[in-house]
């Protein structure tokens, strides 16, 4: 088996059982909030209505999850990291957004009117609370786990997977209504929310994920005050209008907004992972441009190793040429490349954290790439 590197932590064993027992707290949070957001929709929808809107709900989501993964061309992020975005999103700022919500939504109505206190709730409170719950999980990643946190895409893909576990779970309260009310009502809501609006969460939610992104890349020191900031800041304003048009203008405002403001975002936002890809096949050239040069990789691995295409034909021919195992392996190889270049990228900003060893570390990644050269170079 080839070794695979390791990060060089000086933990104890009292520290090691610390952190599992913490671990383990947390996933019994987690999944005990998960069931009462779902025992109250079960209140508010009957059982039946609840298994359909949760059938409705869950169904589109591994296609939505690949393809929010599918932008992570260059570094995939650890599964355990992506797993507890989604699930942030679904269990945990699901519930706190709905306890939020409708404690804001009867406050207003008491002192106000029920017109109020749901335009309250979805105007004002829903894009502040949901927001900034989705977006709490990023802050953790981004100050936690810097060795994980890169730039652009890593803050984009976090941000999609919570936003889409909190869409998942909010979506299974909508689709429950629906299916209360009839057949009709839950087609047409599957449909407004599950095929013209299903990346309205996850836009509004990567904002904050772009600034968080820039704050890392840069080392301006007014950037990484400033960029989070207006993030969060921006997701909270197109979630307000989003839900603003729908309240306050009905269907005709609702079709414009959706035409003029979110389609080109979404399309925008295509653009904004375009250049940050980009800029992260430079650092992959970059950071290992050193290796090409001492004869360690050839210079058709290096090109390979610094564009999307080429990664992704190395791989083809890797399968072609050594079969399965070869593909694996160059796979693994990619994998493990860019996670080095990346790795001198931190290190040579100084983006590390303190117990870690970065030569240590290094020299793990080189020994598991050469390990992994003699599988897919067929010799």
């Amino acid at each position: 088996m080839t070794p695979q590197p390791t990060i060089i932590i000086r933990t104890t064993p009292r520290m090691s059982a610390i952190r599992l027992i913490l671990a383990l707290v947390a996933l019994f949070i987690a999944i005990f909030l998960g069931l009462l957001v779902l025992l109250l929709i079960g209140i508010e929808t009957g059982p039946i209505a609840l298994l359909l809107g949760f059938l409705t709900a869950t169904i589109p989501v591994p296609l939505y999850i690949a393809l929010v993964l599918w932008i992570d061309r260059y570094e995939a992020e650890p599964l355990w990291m992506l797993a507890t975005a989604f699930f942030w999103g679904a269990l945990i700022a699901t519930f706190f957004a709905f306890l939020l919500n409708t404690s804001m939504q009867v406050i207003v109505q008491s002192l106000s009117s029920a017109t109020a206190g749901e335009a309250f709730a979805a105007v004002v409170s829903a894009p502040l609370v949901e927001e900034s719950g989705k977006a709490f999980i990023l802050f953790i990643f981004f100050f936690a786990k810097k060795d994980e946190f890169d730039g652009v895409v890593d803050g984009i893909v976090y941000a999609a997977l919570s936003a889409l576990g909190f869409a998942m779970t909010e979506n299974i309260l909508y689709y429950g209504k629906a299916a209360a009310s009839g057949g009709e009502a839950l087609t047409a809501i599957f449909i407004l929310r599950g095929f013209f609006a299903p990346f309205s969460h996850p836009l509004f939610t990567s904002l904050t994920g772009i600034g968080l992104g820039l704050a890392r890349q840069s080392n301006n020191l007014g950037i990484k005050i400033i960029a989070p900031i207006i993030g969060l800041s921006a997701a909270m304003f197109m979630h307000s209008l989003w839900n603003a048009s729908a309240v306050f203008g009905g269907g005709p405002v609702f079709i414009l907004t959706y035409i003029l403001v979110m389609i080109p975002a979404f399309f925008i936002m295509l653009i904004v992972i375009s250049f940050a890809l980009r800029r992260e096949g430079r650092v992959v050239r970059e950071f290992l441009v050193a290796d090409l040069q001492r004869g360690f990789l050839t210079q058709e691995e290096y090109k390979q190793l610094g564009s999307i295409t080429g990664r992704m034909g190395s791989s083809f021919s890797a399968l072609s040429s050594t079969g399965y195992k070869g593909w694996r392996a160059r796979m693994r190889f990619n994998q493990l490349a860019s996670e080095l270049a990346f790795h001198r990228s931190r290190a040579a900003r100084g983006v590390y954290s303190a117990d870690q060893d970065v030569r240590e570390l290094e020299t793990a990644y080189l020994y598991a790439l050469q390990g992994l050269m003699s599988e897919f170079r067929g010799r």
